[in-house]
């Protein structure tokens, strides 16, 4: 009765494990954000954990049944092979991810030749009955030398656990958790299985150990992903605001000249409203998180009031701004309005017109830009097109918030920028 009991406990354990071994491989398919080397690890593991359980099956069955001894042992020997080639897979990954060579890594070597210690007495185990042996009627018992077989192990994992400490500044602090998760575990199982039989429960210890290690892995490279993604969008803003179009510089500075001679005062208000852009435009650099939209609009009215002066009265500006309580991307509201007359004014089409609207909605706040141009090509590789394409990107980095470009029934474009509730300003 305790031999079926017991074999039913070890066919539910082996179970279990393959199912979380199959659903590590499953996370490994279709979960993106991880790259190929970790992607390529982890799928090895969890290939080699569902290869071990496998054998596990085809043991309980071939222990249950009369069987010549020696293919108990040889299913045994080749079961624990299986098993002992994780730790040693997690210290190769260790290495990995602290930049170590592992040809060179007297910590590899050394739990490499551990490991080989541990198959060598694994190989004499079925010519003595000092570590462990199966009576006539194929029950397994362990040995009064049984600790010694693990001891090898032991001190690996115990290796692993000092080269991950002493190495701690190289690993992101994720990376230093997933570890401290998949080795602790698999220790202390391996200990007490010296003084008590948990065989069954070192397979399911390593396979949750890895589930963990894989999890955090892949957050911790996600959260990279999306700080290098922050990274370059700041970058692109950056270069967006060095390489201002030098006619329009050379346009300014030319309108201000001329205003001089002929309208003084409004040659002082124009080199005010350019400085104001100018300021703005530098102080963006410097801003890595979202401004008050008061400030970007500001920003937007000095660029217009400069382009205004330029164009004389071929250019007109609507504002209808019923909400400002919010936050946006440094440089968003202008550079749309420079997209718009850059790429959709026709100087033979009769006066441009934008209007610039803002509105509280239920999901946040709404920015639309219209304009009565000649409009774009909807080719997203196009120039204008790429230009959004990078507002759009720091929208969604910065702030969740969305871009929505459409064509207008009367001609023009129309762009829609929606914020998120998150991203109201306090009125404090």
């Amino acid at each position: 009765m305790i031999f079926w009991f017991d074999s039913y406990f070890i066919y539910f354990i082996v179970g279990a494990t393959l199912l979380l071994s199959l659903t590590g491989l499953w996370f490994i398919a279709m979960m993106p954000g991880i790259d190929r080397w970790n992607k390529r690890f982890f799928r090895t593991l969890f290939t080699l954990f569902i290869l071990l359980n496998i054998i596990g099956f085809m043991d309980t069955i071939i222990y249950s049944c009369p069987v010549p001894m020696w293919i108990m042992y040889l299913m045994i020997i080749l079961e624990t092979v299986l098993l002992s080639l994780a730790p040693l897979m997690m210290t190769a990954y260790l290495l990995h991810c602290y930049g170590e060579n592992v040809r060179s890594s007297r910590l590899f070597h050394s739990v490499l030749g551990l490991w080989a210690v541990f198959i060598v007495m694994l190989l004499i185990s079925p010519f003595t009955e000092a570590l462990y042996y199966f009576t006539p009627d194929g029950r397994y018992w362990r040995g009064a030398w049984y600790p010694v077989l693990l001891l090898p192990m032991i001190v690996a994992m115990l290796l692993n656990i000092a080269g991950m400490i002493r190495y701690r500044e190289r690993l992101t602090h994720k990376a230093f958790l997933s570890f401290l998760i998949a080795f602790l575990p698999i220790t202390c199982v391996l200990v007490v299985d010296m003084f008590v039989e948990l065989y069954p429960l070192i397979d399911i210890s390593i396979v949750l150990s890895a589930l963990s290690m894989y999890g955090l892995i892949l957050s911790d490279q996600i959260e990279q992903d999306l700080n290098r993604q922050r990274e370059i969008a700041n970058q692109r803003a950056n270069i967006m605001v060095l390489q201002m179009r030098p006619h329009f510089i050379y346009n300014t500075m030319t309108s201000i000249y001329c205003l001089c001679g002929q309208n003084p005062q409004l040659a002082r208000q124009v080199i005010m409203d350019f400085t104001t852009y100018l300021r703005k435009n530098f102080t963006a650099i410097a801003s890595a998180t979202p401004i008050p939209f008061s400030s970007e609009l500001e920003h937007t009215r000095a660029y217009l009031a400069v382009e205004q002066a330029q164009y004389e009265d071929s250019l007109f500006v609507d504002y209808d701004i019923q909400h400002t309580m919010f936050r946006v991307p440094p440089l968003t509201l202008q550079p749309i309005v420079e997209n718009a007359i850059k790429h959709g004014r026709d100087p033979y089409a009769g006066p441009f017109r934008i209007s610039i609207r803002t509105r509280r909605t239920y999901a946040g706040s709404e920015i639309v830009v219209e304009d009565n141009g000649k409009g774009f090509d909807t080719d997203e590789d196009s120039e204008p097109h790429i230009a959004l394409k990078n507002i759009r990107q720091r929208l969604k980095i910065m702030c969740d918030g969305e871009m929505m470009i459409t064509a207008r029934e009367k001609g023009g474009t129309a762009v829609t920028v929606t914020i998120p509730q998150q991203n109201l300003q306090s009125s404090g």
